[in-house]
């Protein structure tokens, strides 16, 4: 993705999203504007999100943790501020620091935070 694009998902009008905005965010808050690269399933509202990824390079990613979001088709890229108002427990999520990864085994339970390395599968 750009440094910064029109978002097209269903879920909005179009307006510019960013891939990265500085970090930390201005009172720990998503911008309304931040892109992710997010599962459909999540988006959807099929799955809630189970993992919240900040990468190294500032970027963000959101999935259900139980379907392959590596599947054709299986993510897009919208704005954050979608998965924040399907899954509210997100929002907590924005000082996440970068190379972090947040886990959850099923939405209400708490977030488990550790390193982010993508897995070798």
């Amino acid at each position: 993705m750009d440094e910064h694009t029109t978002e097209t998902s269903g879920h909005s009008d179009q307006h510019e999203m960013f891939r990265s905005l500085p970090f930390p965010f201005s009172g720990g808050r998503f911008p309304d504007n931040l892109g992710a690269v997010v599962q459909r399933t999540v988006l959807d509202g099929i799955e809630p999100a189970r993992e919240v990824i900040h990468t190294a390079d500032n970027s963000w990613m959101v999935g259900d943790g139980v379907n392959d979001p590596n599947r054709p088709g299986a993510v897009v890229a919208t704005c954050i501020r979608h998965v924040v108002e399907l899954n509210s427990a997100v929002a907590q999520l924005a000082s996440l620091p970068l190379g972090q990864s947040a886990f959850r085994r099923n939405a209400g339970e708490p977030w488990v935070i550790e390193p982010h390395s993508w897995s070798e599968e």
